[in-house]
């Protein structure tokens, strides 16, 4: 690969390469990426504003690497997108690897979400019981709702009395877990941000499977990488440092909520829990946009900040 300040400097136009089958993905193992021509639209689009913002960001990094992130909610292409942004870069000569975020959260999938439940109904119950609501009556309802697991679904405000103080408590609780360093270990990965733009050529990267045997490191190769690409849900928080260039890839919940319906995958794609987890990360994402360099709607359009919260204002009305 080639030295990323001449290339970029030489490089007065840009055409998009043709897409040619497995490319090369990021590193979340078993990770399926299926990429469309939707995809290629908007990867094209981002590439063209990325090739115009990274000069300043490589000027300002001794080392001369630079670290993107490509954020956004469930099912917005966030795998697809960054492996196509990473494969552009290397038609240029420009060295990229493909970093998932989802191989850094502190349990494996099933107890994170064990966990985030037990928090959920956990605050919900010490709600209750700050509210000194919680009956027998009260209790034994409750439990029919957890056993259903309905205990999410908002519409029991209309039928019990006691369910919007359950359901707000469980709210908080949940809110104080998901994407902070508690289920994350930030801390990891701003170390691997600062050993890249320090210029390490090799580095111990986090795999993470579904089983509790299915955690390992490699040592990866980073001689002639100038670029890490980032994709995650939580590429754009505030609890961790180094990116250059965060790129927010928005859809809004009725968006991202038909996506999931249409993919289905465990069968409990839309349940009220699900959804509930779904609107918390929305709501982090909508507080970390004012930070993206780079906002591309559903539709594949680049957005300004000021029309992304037009189109999102729009959204919650």
């Amino acid at each position: 690969m080639g030295d990323i300040r001449t290339i970029l400097r030489e490089c007065t136009h840009w055409t998009a390469p043709e897409v040619v089958e497995d490319i090369p993905h990021g590193d979340m193992p078993g990770d399926k990426v299926q990429i469309g021509p939707d995809h290629i639209r908007k990867a094209e689009k981002v590439f063209a504003r990325l090739l115009e913002l990274l000069p300043e960001a490589v000027e300002r990094n001794a080392s001369g690497r630079v670290v993107i992130t490509v954020c956004g909610g469930s099912g917005v292409g966030k795998s697809e997108i960054a492996s196509l942004l990473s494969y552009y870069f290397r038609c240029m000569g420009i060295g990229s690897y493909t970093l998932s975020g989802d191989n850094y959260p502190r349990r494996i999938p099933k107890y994170n979400d064990a966990e985030r439940l037990r928090l959920f109904r956990q605050a919900g119950i010490r709600g209750l019981v700050k509210a000194e609501l919680l009956t027998d009556a009260v209790f034994s309802d409750l439990k029919v709702l957890q056993d259903q697991e309905v205990d999410a679904d908002k519409a029991y405000e209309k039928k019990f009395s006691w369910f919007s103080t359950y359901l707000n408590s469980a709210l908080s609780g949940l809110r104080g877990y998901l994407g902070t360093d508690q289920e994350i270990d930030f801390s990891e990965v701003s170390h691997i941000v600062s050993q890249f733009k320090a210029g390490e050529n090799h580095i111990w990267l986090k795999r993470m499977g579904r089983g509790e045997s299915d955690l390992w490191y490699e040592k990866v190769d980073f001689t002639g990488i100038d670029v890490l690409v980032i994709e995650w849900t939580h590429g754009n928080s505030d609890y961790y440092t180094g990116v250059d260039i965060p790129v927010l890839l928005n859809s809004t919940p009725e968006e991202t909520l038909a996506h999931r319906r249409s993919r289905n995958r465990d069968g409990k794609t839309d349940s009220p829990f699900t959804m509930r987890v779904l609107e918390i990360e929305q709501g982090m994402l909508e507080a970390q946009a004012h930070k993206a360099r780079i906002i591309i709607s559903k539709q594949g359009e680049l957005l300004s900040f000021d029309q992304y919260r037009a189109l999102m204002g729009e959204s919650s009305n």
